[in-house]
């Protein structure tokens, strides 16, 4: 009976302790202050093999310059609130607009092509399907989704994510007064002109590491401590 009570016990601790320190795909790890609002900081640890930190926040709209120009100059106005149980290693300099893979506009569905739908291969396509597990207008036969299925559904532990054509950072290398954008109402990602009107979601390449939690060390010698109390009140 000891014994069994035993291990049922150290097994509940191993799995809390588990969980407690296992790594989802998209995790908030503090937050910023800017212009008197606290806007979410959510790391996402495996966007195509890379470690993002995005800011939980979209810009008015405004040309494609504009967006640059807006995200080169961000960090000056933030002041950073990160929890304690993480630490940051950025790799840019500054917050940016997220990437596209350039190449010829290419319209398709099956997530292999430059443009359409269900391409994941955009820092936001990334996060738009993989992360937050939304659907497009066209699926990858070509079929189109219900209404009522396809779009930004599921924000995830985003506020502030809307469905509206975001700015990529990536210009189109064919035709120079155009630039990549991602819809995320629809899921579709195109080239454009420039001098068009598009809001700003920014990121940040940054390697973050977990630092061990307290509580969670607490909690789990407690519990073992509560095992050697309750097998002597068994022995008496």
């Amino acid at each position: 009976m000891k014994k069994k009570l035993l291990a049922g016990f150290v097994g509940v601790m191993l799995l809390f302790f588990v969980t407690e320190f296992s790594q989802a795909a998209l995790t908030k790890i503090g937050s910023v202050t800017f212009a008197g609002s606290d806007y979410n900081l959510i790391w996402d640890n495996d966007n195509n093999g890379r470690s993002l930190v995005w800011l939980d926040y979209i810009s008015n709209n405004s040309d494609w310059a504009s967006q640059k120009f807006w995200a080169n100059g961000l960090n000056q106005y933030l002041t950073y609130k990160i929890e304690p149980a993480y630490t940051i290693s950025w790799n840019d300099d500054n917050w940016r607009l997220p990437y596209t893979v350039d190449g010829v506009e290419d319209i398709g569905y099956n997530g292999t092509t430059t443009a359409g739908w269900n391409i994941t291969s955009s820092e936001m396509g990334h996060l738009y399907y993989e992360e937050l597990g939304n659907l497009g207008f066209l699926d990858t036969s070509g079929i189109e989704i219900p209404p009522d299925d396809y779009g930004l559904l599921n924000t995830g532990i985003f506020d502030n994510l809307i469905p509206t054509r975001l700015w990529s950072d990536t210009e189109y290398s064919h035709s120079l007064d155009m630039a990549w954008y991602f819809n995320m109402s629809e899921g579709d990602q195109y080239a454009f002109f420039k001098d068009f009107s598009s809001g700003g979601l920014f990121v940040r390449s940054g390697d973050v590491s977990s630092v061990p939690i307290p509580s969670a060390m607490y909690i789990l010698g407690s519990g073992l401590i509560g095992v050697v109390g309750i097998m002597r009140r068994f022995q008496k």
